[in-house]
């Protein structure tokens, strides 16, 4: 039996008024997707536990069949996880992103522009990482290069009594209104500041504004935790499996509950990654005897954040015609067994540009149980608010695995 958990992240959304009043997911094309959902079973599910905020770890976490409320200590100790970086129980892990700020005058009054730079290249970001530091790095404190526009602060015997906030939650702000709050917080706010002054004329930067590409000028300091601890997915459900994604923090997840983790040449977690690639990995993690791959797509979230309804449904569909086509026909032309489960870890609607709690639709498919074929059933909002609902992404994962 083998297994596929598909993540389109942040591919939930509301109606959209120039798509006359669908959803992106109701607008896109999804052949393989809506196939797999006349034959199984559609539905809601919410991924986001009560009072936790709709972050992509406490979410990708409940998918994977992990409590938030039990095993989230933090977005940037996962992400550590993925780089490498050995945490000891005392040290702090901080996710620090390169951003875009813009316009004149004190750092306060600079505007929140772009959360990624543009998606600036890692080997780019790392001339730039290294700068920092520079400038930066001491006994107690080090960044670390991670992918794109995501880094990695560690900060040794340190604190998580700080409020802080995801840049991509309060883009077009002013960065004064959302700086590091909480006792002890200055040294944080100090270094944001101090960055803007150190890499506004790098000649990175001078480089990508040549080239008409958004500045990688200020660095932005969130997502705050200690050392992680998961229970073995193996205990949990008694099968091997492999995550595939260009994003860090699914990476950590997946080592520290003990499966393996892919890396994919020219997967960038953006609407131009390797879709191609990203399939290939999945089939040859099968043909190599794994049981299940946890298969994440970063693009759909990635063009919520900047507001590009045409990427995003352009993104979903790639996903299904290049990621999950040539995963079901492998499965099929093996005469493989094989459960589906197509959910997005949360709610990213354009019209906010940013995380949203509210539940999201799921798909999931069992090539030995197909149901009636009911074209009314569909990969989407308007179709799972029909089926079964799910109070938890870690109770539709047991589900799932049948446990």
């Amino acid at each position: 039996m083998k297994y596929l958990i598909l993540v389109p992240d942040g591919a939930g959304d509301e109606k959209v008024d120039q798509l006359g009043g669908k959803t992106p997911l109701e607008a896109a094309d999804l052949n393989m997707t809506n196939q797999l959902a006349a034959k199984g079973m559609v539905g809601m599910v919410k991924t986001i536990p009560p009072g936790v905020a709709p972050g992509s770890d406490a979410a990708n976490l409940s998918v994977m069949g992990y409590d938030p409320a039990v095993y989230l200590t933090g977005r940037s100790p996962l992400e550590a996880a993925s780089i490498g970086i050995n945490m000891s129980d005392t040290d702090v892990a901080f996710r620090t992103n390169i951003v875009t700020l813009t316009g004149e005058g004190d750092y306060e009054d600079l505007i929140i522009t772009d959360h990624s730079s543009g998606d600036i290249t890692t080997e780019e970001a790392d001339q730039l990482i290294q700068a920092v530091n520079e400038k930066f790095a001491d006994e107690n404190i080090r960044f670390y290069t991670g992918v794109s526009y995501r880094h990695c602060m560690i900060v040794h015997n340190g604190s998580t009594d700080y409020e802080l906030t995801p840049p991509h939650d309060v883009l077009t702000q002013k960065a004064g209104d959302h700086l590091p709050k909480g006792e002890g917080s200055d040294f944080i706010t100090k270094m944001m500041k101090e960055s803007y002054e150190l890499l506004k004329d790098h000649p990175v930067n001078k480089d990508r504004i040549a080239r008409g590409l958004n500045p990688a000028n200020s660095l932005w300091i969130w997502g705050q935790g200690r050392k992680p601890s998961l229970s073995s997915f193996y205990d949990k459900y008694g099968i091997t499996g492999t995550a595939i994604s260009a994003v860090d923090l699914i990476k950590g997840i997946a080592i520290c509950a003990g499966l393996n983790s892919v890396d994919v040449e020219g997967a960038t977690g953006t609407l131009h990654t390797n879709f191609e690639g990203k399939a290939a990995a999945a089939i040859r993690e099968y043909k190599d005897g794994k049981d299940f791959v946890y298969m994440h797509l970063e693009g759909p979230d990635e063009c919520s954040h900047q507001g590009d309804l045409e990427g995003k449904i352009q993104c979903l569909e790639s996903i299904d015609r290049k990621v999950l086509t040539p995963i079901v026909e492998y499965f099929r032309q093996a005469g493989e067994d094989f459960r589906v489960l197509i959910v997005p870890d949360h709610r990213t609607p354009l019209a906010i540009r940013t995380h949203s709690a509210d539940p999201v639709p799921y798909v999931i498919y069992d090539s030995r149980k197909e149901q009636p074929e009911d074209r009314e059933r569909q990969f989407n909002e308007k179709s799972g608010a029909k089926g079964q609902y799910m109070d938890s992404g870690f109770a539709l994962a047991d589900f799932f695995f049948e446990k």
